[in-house]
């Protein structure tokens, strides 16, 4: 099947997802189930999570800019692999989670403001011995397929000359899982997501999260390409958000206060970047 974007350029034509939705009266919202506290399953009913929220904020403005007040609001479950792909070829509309905006991704999606910044880094069990990246010599390390993570790991791998066996997991948990059973010494992933990972479990004493963060690069929420119009009504949701003070009081509900379904705290301040970014509204890409 050819790709939407693709499909729509060869035509000379715009993707046009408020048209598409409108059209259908349904928006289709991608989740993931274990990225806390983006967006997770917490329970058998639908996702929770800071941009759970904010896609359901946008689904709000969609039905006004449509006129459509019984819109209905589909949530497809996606994984690191099949993230970019669907929303390419339409299956879903939005994808808000903890996609890294980078420039690669953007020769294939479009990419709103930047809602997180994050750095690579490492979880471990408790009383491993391992602090850092240097401790991983000659030893097996867990990641999940399809992050940018992964190409971070193979680099710092191989300009440390560290000999470091790095193996793929399907996802977040199954990285985790792999590290509990003693598969791997440590699962390399975006640091808030390995903290949102242990608060989740049932022992979280049990693992920490370790090591100097390999480099920072921004979140964002993903589109098709080529759509002005919802681009420009993605980034108006975000952007009034950030300026009329609701996105540092959602980050607050979700970073530094109980959440589902363990009422644990991820005591995850707001990084320095992130602050500076509710004034700039930079949807700048990581390299």
């Amino acid at each position: 099947m050819v790709p939407l974007a693709l499909a729509l350029a060869a035509a000379g034509a715009s993707a046009d997802t408020l048209k598409k939705v409108a059209d259908s009266n349904r928006i289709t919202l991608a989740y993931r189930e274990a990225s806390v506290p983006f967006s997770y399953l917490a329970g058998p009913e639908k996702p929770v999570g800071m941009m759970v929220e904010i896609s359901e904020a946008i689904a709000a403005e969609v039905r006004k800019v449509t006129n459509k007040p019984n819109l209905e609001v589909g949530w497809q479950a996606v994984t690191s692999a099949n993230r970019i792909p669907l929303p390419t070829n339409g299956t879903v509309d939005l994808e808000c989670g903890s996609t890294t905006n980078n420039s690669a991704r953007g020769k294939d999606v479009q990419f709103a403001i930047n809602h997180f910044y994050t750095g690579t880094r490492l979880l471990v069990k408790k009383g491993s011995g391992i602090k850092d990246w240097a401790d991983l010599a000659g030893k097996t390390v867990a990641t999940t397929t399809g992050t940018t993570n992964f190409q971070v790991m193979r680099k710092h791998n191989a300009d440390k000359n560290l000999d470091m066996n790095i193996i793929a997991a399907k996802d977040h948990a199954e990285s985790k899982l792999l590290v509990e059973s003693g598969r791997a010494v440590a699962f390399g992933m975006d640091d808030i997501l390995l903290y949102g990972l242990k608060a989740s479990d049932r022992t979280p004493a049990d693992c920490e999260v370790v090591g100097e963060a390999l480099q920072v690069e921004p979140y964002a929420c993903m589109l098709r390409k080529d759509d002005p119009r919802f681009h420009a009504l993605v980034n108006r949701v975000i952007g009034g958000m950030m300026k009329d003070g609701s996105f540092e009081k959602l980050y607050a509900r979700w970073f530094t206060s109980p959440i589902p379904p363990r009422n644990a705290n991820l005591g995850f301040p707001m990084a320095p970047e992130l602050k500076e970014n509710l004034k700039a509204q930079s949807d700048k890409p990581a390299t």
